[in-house]
C-alpha cells in the first residue's frame, strides 16, 4: 500500500515510508519511529491509517539502519542526532501538509517515537494540531522541549507496567500539561507493559488494549487534524 519517497528537509533531504488513503483531499499523520527503526510494524501502522483515511508518513531517523536486539537499539537511538531528526520530522510535518491538502497534521509516536512527537508537537505549533505520544520517554541529556509552545491537543497511551515511562512519570506529565492549560487526557491500560501495542512483539502485545487505543486514536485525529 506504501512507497518509500523522499522529501526535503531543512536544505538536505530525508526519506521515509508513505501510506496514501483513496481520497486525494484527506488528513496526514505522522507515525515516529520505536527505536528499532524504521521496521515493518511502523509501516504496518502507516498502512492502517491509511485504510482508515490518512495519509501517514513515517520518517526514516536512523537512516536506513535497522535493529532486532536491545543492544544495537540503544546504540542506534543514541548515535541518532536529535537536530537532525528534529529537522527530518519537520520536514515530515512539512511534505504531509503540502500532500494532504490541509492546514495541519497530527503526529503518533510510539517509545523513542512517543517522546519525539512531543518534541516535534513543540517545535511546529504552527502545524502540528494533534499529537499522541505512546509511552513516550526522553532518553537524552539535553534539555526537554518547551511544552509550553505546544498548540495541539494531546492523547497519550501509557502501559501499567513500564519502568521507563510508569504511571507516576506519565500522570505527573499528563498534571503539567493541563498546568499549563493543555487540551490533554492520557490513559493507562490496566495489566500492560511497554509496547503493548506493537503486535510484532508478542510478549508485550496486548490485542484488547491496542484495540482500545487505537478506537480511541482514530477519532481524535479525525477532529483536530484539518
Amino acid at each position: 500500500m506504501g512507497q518509500i519517497i523522499e522529501f526535503p528537509s531543512n536544505g538536505t533531504s530525508a526519506s521515509g515510508y508513505l501510506a496514501s488513503p483513496v481520497e486525494k483531499v484527506a488528513p496526514g499523520v505522522v507515525v515516529i519511529q520505536e527505536w528499532w527503526g524504521l521496521v515493518d510494524h511502523i509501516k504496518d501502522v502507516c498502512d492502517r491509517f491509511a485504510a482508515n483515511g490518512f495519509y501517514a508518513l513515517a520518517p526514516d531517523l536512523y537512516h536506513g539502519t535497522v535493529a532486532t536486539e536491545p543492544d544495537s537499539a540503544v546504540k542506534a537511538m543514541m548515535a541518532m542526532e536529535l537536530s537532525k531528526a528534529a529537522k527530518d520530522m519537520s520536514g515530515a510535518v512539512t511534505e504531509l501538509v503540502k500532500r494532504s491538502g490541509g492546514t495541519s497534521v497530527g503526529v503518533v509516536g510510539f517509545c523513542m517515537g512517543g517522546a519525539l512527537a512531543m518534541v516535534l508537537a513543540a517545535e511546529r505549533p504552527d502545524a502540528v494540531s494533534a499529537v499522541s505520544p505512546f509511552y513516550g520517554v526522553l532518553s537524552w541529556p539535553s534539555p526537554g522541549p518547551d511544552y509550553n509552545s505546544i498548540s495541539a491537543a494531546i492523547q497519550g497511551h501509557y502501559a501499567e507496567h513500564d519502568d521507563s515511562a510508569s504511571p507516576k512519570d506519565s500522570r505527573a506529565l499528563e498534571a503539567q500539561l493541563k498546568a499549563m492549560g493543555k487540551d490533554v487526557e492520557f490513559f493507562i491500560y490496566p495489566g500492560t507493559h511497554h509496547a503493548f501495542f506493537n503486535d510484532a512483539r508478542s510478549e508485550v502485545y496486548d490485542a484488547q488494549a491496542a484495540k482500545q487505543a487505537w478506537d480511541r486514536l482514530v477519532p481524535f485525529l479525525k477532529e483536530h487534524v484539518h
